[in-house]
């Protein structure tokens, strides 16, 4: 088990496309609503990274939380690379792209499973990406594996990265049950993010997304 977890990371770090495309494959698989607007030109990591920053950016100058219209929402552009939440190979840490992927599995599994329409939908999803049969199969060992908040909340090192973290959490399902609320809620406290940061996660996520089969684009999943 230990070897393949190492094969799994060596997976990330040799090809950060590939896991930033296991990402993009993931948004959009939960029911109810998919991301929209610029949110979803950017596909992928980045869009977590760029939605997360616009909530850390609003969060730090004071602003009130406030959800807009997905069709007319400011652009959501991918964040500096001083900035903590940067996708460009020469900062980010491949092997948290990995983890932001198992924590949007572990949300998509909050209300304690992943039905057979669920997994068919997210591993239909993947043979359309054009992603091969090591990220297929990293993907299918995950939707069976238990789920490792220790393990996600431990490897979230900076704030930013634990923004990251919850925010790709939030984007991959609609806290429409009370237990799915519930596992956002205690993720936020996990992570130590205060309440009015997560609000402004919340908000940004919120004017990000549309009722599902409302927006004719698709996210590409190889962009990260």
């Amino acid at each position: 088990m230990k070897d393949k977890a190492g094969q799994i990371v060596q997976m990330a770090r040799n090809n950060p496309l590939k896991t930033g495309g296991l990402a993009a494959v993931l948004l959009g698989t939960g029911a109810g609503r998919d991301i929209a607007g610029t949110a979803l030109k950017l596909g992928g990591l980045a869009a977590i990274a760029g939605l997360g920053y616009t909530a850390y950016k609003n969060y730090q100058a004071g602003q009130a939380p406030q959800r807009v219209d997905p069709q007319t929402a400011p652009e959501i552009l991918p964040p500096p690379d001083n900035s903590g939440f940067s996708i460009s190979p020469s900062v980010v840490r491949n092997d948290f792209v990995l983890v932001l992927v198992r924590a949007m599995i572990a949300a998509a599994r909050a209300d304690g499973h992943i039905d057979e329409s669920e997994r068919a939908r997210i591993m239909e999803r993947v043979g359309a990406s054009g992603l091969d049969s090591e990220a297929e199969a990293f993907l299918r060992d995950e939707l069976a594996s238990p789920v490792d908040i220790d393990g996600l909340v431990a490897a979230a090192r900076t704030e930013e990265e634990k923004v990251e973290l919850y925010t790709a959490s939030r984007l991959t399902i609609e806290p429409d049950s009370r237990t799915e609320r519930g596992y956002l809620d205690m993720l936020a406290g996990r992570l130590g993010l205060p309440d009015a940061l997560v609000d402004h996660i919340e908000a940004t996520v919120a004017s990000a997304k549309v009722p599902a089969g409302s927006s004719p684009s698709v996210v590409d999943p190889s962009i990260i």
